[in-house]
């Protein structure tokens, strides 16, 4: 009865003995301090983690405790103090413990180098660890271990003095009423379970267009989403099923009777539960998504970002400096140079008092980006593209043609732009909006802006045609300019980010797997307890000439919907965020999602098929 609770148990210890592991490890501290706030990270991630373990067992306890009512009831009935009961539950679940602390430290020891490996392969750095034994980790893990015997303590107490002999003896009955035809408020409260999960979808697409007000629109999104949730699974589902039995005429058969029948009457009971595993299911989903996508992702999204391998602006002398160093350090390389006009734009159509409607602009070629090497498209003339990768996030995205103004010496001051685009074409440490126009386009302006009121650039930029060598001629590069300058390279750039999506992915991957254990390990534990309580309804069936066969076919039936039902409205709770993510990362997203979802799906499965399986053998063993 205990078996997957104590592998519950294990795995939690050793994934947080892992992480303090990790989080005490000078090695990687120091490896890593100077880009990202690793230890930090950590701490949050181990308080969640803790979090997490602490509510899984305590709910694991409740319902182990409640299906050893009646054994408690038997010894109070003979004569034992409460007292004495308490001590021994206590007991028994220190030994337990104990039992899952040590095999969890041993297997958390074992595993810490591998998942150390495995976090700075993520991150893209190569070292060599020797097998160590952290007693920084062992003291935190002890110092959980401590708090969650004593949390789960005080829980069994607390059950052993507030249950009578009469509660104890019914505990484990079912509580089982029969449905009644739903009445007009449980349909119009069914009906608003799904508009208000409707509701959520429709005002999450808002979030990603009103930066402002992003706060109260996901506040708005997430109360909707799950009240929605809810009510779906307390009346909306129960009303479903039972227009299901209407049709049949009351003629529900085997197969329904040990599936639609038994859901009919605890979907109430279980929509708490259902509740939260579904919305776990999705900030599971979402979470280990979005940090894969943006991992999955780097190289291009940083290749957006930063379209040149290097860029220096007005600049001739560190150019020339980069230049001749490369060329001595036999690394192959394009040069060229591109000018741009550097003016302060305002945006023509909108409000006076917005903040940022006046913006510094950069003006480009087209015709001289596409020599330079740049994939762009030619406007217009008369007409320019916003090239900007934050567009979105900045709220500047041109959905339909803006104007935007210039100090000019003849009547045409403005300038049409016609779109935008999620990508530079001049690395983003450069101030200024980024406007690509034509040729024609770029001259006019130049002789008719006023002048003083612009500056022309001159941009030495270079493409690298080894990206072997981008190490050392990343060095190259910042070692040629002033580092008060706050200018970087793509190489540099790709490595800090490649590091710090590295380790939000190892982070989420390892809550994600807890989020998995703890929402899979909690369903199975209420449909095992459901397989007892029925044992006496199998047992008749048997006794009338069933076979073990056809009662799994209803039995698994059941299961898959207990178990699928929440993974599907989790997926789709998940996708809507998702969904609201891509637009606001600009990542490539599709692969990353389907990989995460696929993996959550199999795992939940394999609760299922274990789940299946009990309920098999309390069928096999009935008579």
């Amino acid at each position: 009865m205990y078996y997957l609770y104590f592998f519950a148990m294990i795995f939690s210890i050793s994934l947080y003995f892992i992480f303090s592991t990790l989080q005490n490890d000078q090695t990687v501290v120091e490896m890593v301090q100077a880009s990202m706030n690793f230890s930090t990270a950590f701490q949050i991630a181990g308080i969640l983690l803790i979090l997490i373990t602490i509510v899984f067992t305590m709910y694991a306890t409740g319902i182990f405790i409640r299906r050893r009512s009646q054994e408690i009831g038997l010894y109070q009935l003979i004569g034992l103090s409460k007292a004495w009961v308490a001590r021994v539950l206590i007991l028994e679940h220190i030994i337990l413990g104990l039992g899952a602390l040590l095999i969890g430290t041993l297997v958390g020891a074992l595993l810490s180098r591998l998942f150390l490996i495995l976090f700075m392969n993520i991150i893209g750095l190569e070292v060599t660890f020797g097998l160590t034994f952290s007693g920084q980790a062992l003291i935190q893990t002890l110092a959980v271990f401590t708090c969650l015997i004593a949390v789960t303590s005080l829980q069994i107490i607390l059950t052993v003095y507030r249950s009578t002999l009469l509660q104890l003896f019914q505990a484990n009955n079912q509580n089982d009423h029969f449905v009644k035809r739903p009445s007009i408020v449980s349909g119009i409260l069914g009906l608003a379970g799904l508009s208000l999960i409707g509701f959520g979808y429709y005002m999450s697409t808002f979030i990603a267009y009103n930066a402002d007000l992003l706060i109260y629109f996901m506040l708005i999104v997430l109360a909707s989403t799950i009240l929605g949730t809810y009510l779906v699974f307390h009346t909306t589902i129960s009303w479903i099923l039972y227009v299901f039995r209407k049709k049949q005429n009351g003629n529900l058969g085997l197969y329904n009777s040990l599936s639609v029948a038994p859901l009919m009457h605890r979907m109430k009971g279980h929509a708490n539960s259902l509740t939260l595993i579904t919305i776990l299911s999705a900030m599971t989903i979402t979470m280990i998504s979005l940090s894969y996508s943006l991992y999955y992702s780097t190289e291009k999204d940083v290749r957006l970002a930063m379209p040149f391998d290097f860029a220096v602006e007005n600049m001739p002398e560190e150019a020339a400096l980069i230049k001749s160093s490369l060329e001595d350090e036999q690394i192959p390389f394009e040069q060229y140079q591109v000018d741009a006009i550097r003016f302060d734009g305002v945006w023509a159509d909108q409000d006076p008092n917005v903040a940022n409607r006046h913006r510094k602009t950069m003006l480009f070629s087209a015709e001289k980006m596409a020599q330079a090497g740049l994939d762009v498209e030619r406007p217009q003339d008369g007409e320019a593209i916003y090239q900007s990768t934050r567009a979105v996030i900045e709220g500047m995205e041109v959905s339909s043609p803006k104007e935007l103004q210039y100090a000019s010496n003849d009547e045409d001051n403005s300038l049409t732009v016609s779109k935008s685009k999620l990508e530079n074409v001049m690395n983003y440490r450069f101030h200024g909006d980024q406007l690509l126009v034509s040729e024609e386009t770029f001259e006019k302006i130049r002789e008719n802006i006023q002048e003083g009121a612009y500056e022309i650039l001159s941009f030495e930029v270079f493409h690298l045609l080894d990206t072997t060598k981008s190490g050392a001629a990343s060095d190259i590069f910042l070692t040629s300019v002033d580092s008060g300058e706050f200018i970087t390279d793509f190489y540099s750039e790709h490595e800090a980010s490649r590091q710090t999506f590295g380790l939000l992915i190892f982070i989420a991957g390892f809550l994600g797997l807890v989020f998995i254990l703890s929402t899979g390990s909690i369903l199975y534990f209420k449909q095992m307890t459901e397989a007892e309580q029925e044992k006496t309804h199998y047992r008749t069936l048997r006794q009338l000439g069933f076979q073990v066969n056809d009662m799994m076919k209803g039995i698994i039936r059941k299961q898959l919907f207990v178990y699928l039902i929440p993974l599907g409205i989790g997926l789709t709770h998940a996708a809507f965020a998702l969904n609201v993510g891509s637009i606001l990362i600009a990542a490539s997203m599709l692969t990353p999602i389907i990989i995460s979802m696929l993996a959550y799906i199999v795992i939940y499965l394999m609760f299922t098929v274990v789940t299946i399986r009990y309920y098999k053998s309390i069928v096999t063993n009935a008579l």
